[in-house]
């Protein structure tokens, strides 16, 4: 009903994460990343299209995101890739999930609840090679190894570490890589084969050779988004992700009429203004104010004064014909225009993970493709 929707294209997302497999040694496999609602497209219509594109692994970094996963009849391995605390480790194995081990705290969590409820929980190693975030260092990670081999209700399927700098210094990716393979080979040395090794995300995936080990986590690419927030995509992908609204009222205004809150814009002659139902509460920055541009009847128009919650207004010159109900696209293509999520983070100072995660749920999305009506 809503007149402000996104569009997210599920044939994109497949194809997208079938240029990630062809570009990784055979037999490695892909982890599809579908935490935060699937980057703001939904992460079931996204997991469904991931799996079809032959995705053996999802990620989550909420418990809750992976129980949603299991709700909705997905069954494919699903890594929780964050600390747990005491109280979700019951859901977690209840759910079937894949659990996280970054502390011996953490096994002992798992364990304690694995073993009343009678179930073995695979688990992944958390290594810190450089990320500082979660998991112990590389000296510390063979005792680690050796605690979790001894609890019985644990299966010790899988080690992994977080890349810091994959899109933008490799002196570091390789150092990084360098810790993780080095203590791979210890714990060869010391009788313990990890089925499963994982280190590249998806700028590592596509441009740092020798980085794919056993499996890669693929998200950016998936979803065709640049992954380093700002930069051009990789040959092959496109985004899957279209931002749309409707032009709600429209108005002639005389020169010297200001718009919007503070009167920050303030026009400078005869001009026609849209209002578009759309605002910061739908994640439509208000860092946009008098910077940002849409498209309208397949040309660029500009955001005038400042984004308010549930609005934002554009000018149009007088000559061009513009009605209530006319689409204007926020975010994609319309004709031969295009604005990128990579554009909206370059002005918003930001990144384009931001851009999408931060689409609010109160803008509906509409599937298009395989998975279209989910």
């Amino acid at each position: 009903m809503r007149p402000t929707w996104v569009e997210v294209d599920t044939d994109a997302i497949a194809d997208n994460l079938r240029v990630v497999r062809n570009a990784l040694p055979q037999g490695a496999k892909v982890m599809a990343v579908v935490k935060a609602d699937g980057y703001g497209h939904g992460a079931v219509p996204v997991a469904q299209a991931a799996i079809e594109a032959g995705a053996e692994f999802l990620g989550v970094a909420l418990v809750e995101e992976g129980i949603a996963l299991r709700r909705a009849g997905i069954t494919r391995p699903i890594l929780y890739m964050e600390t747990l605390f005491p109280w979700q480790a019951s859901e977690l194995v209840e759910a079937g999930l894949t659990a996280t081990v970054a502390s011996f705290e953490c096994a002992d969590l798992l364990e304690e609840a694995a073993a009343r409820l009678r179930r073995k929980v695979p688990v992944h190693i958390k290594v810190d090679t450089g990320m500082g975030r979660l998991g112990l260092s590389p000296s510390e990670i063979p005792a680690l190894v050796a605690h979790v081999s001894r609890l019985p209700h644990l299966e010790l399927e899988g080690i992994f570490t977080h890349l810091a700098c994959a899109e933008c210094d490799d002196d570091i990716t390789r150092q990084q890589l360098g810790k993780f393979s080095d203590l791979l080979d210890q714990l060869k040395r010391e009788g313990y084969d990890i089925p499963i090794a994982h280190a590249a995300n998806s700028a590592a995936a596509m441009q740092v050779a020798d980085s794919a080990f056993d499996m890669v986590r693929v998200g950016a690419a998936m979803y065709g988004i640049s992954p380093n927030g700002t930069g051009p995509l990789y040959p092959g992908l496109r985004p899957a992700l279209s931002f749309i609204t409707k032009v709600s009222y429209v108005k002639t205004v005389c020169a010297g009429t200001t718009v919007s809150y503070g009167a920050t814009y303030r026009c400078r002659c005869t001009e026609t203004i849209a209002t578009l139902p759309v605002g910061y509460a739908d994640g439509y920055s208000r860092a946009l104010s008098s910077k940002g541009q849409v498209i309208l009847g397949g040309q660029r128009r500009p955001i005038v004064g400042r984004v308010c919650m549930d609005q934002t207004m554009i000018a149009v010159p007088p000559d061009v014909p513009v009605r209530v109900g006319d689409e204007v696209v926020l975010i994609g293509a319309q004709g031969s225009e295009r604005i990128t999520v990579e554009e909206v983070a370059a002005i918003t100072g930001t990144i384009s993970y931001e851009v999408v995660c931060s689409i609010s749920k109160r803008v509906p999305r509409v599937y298009t493709g395989k998975q279209q009506g989910i």
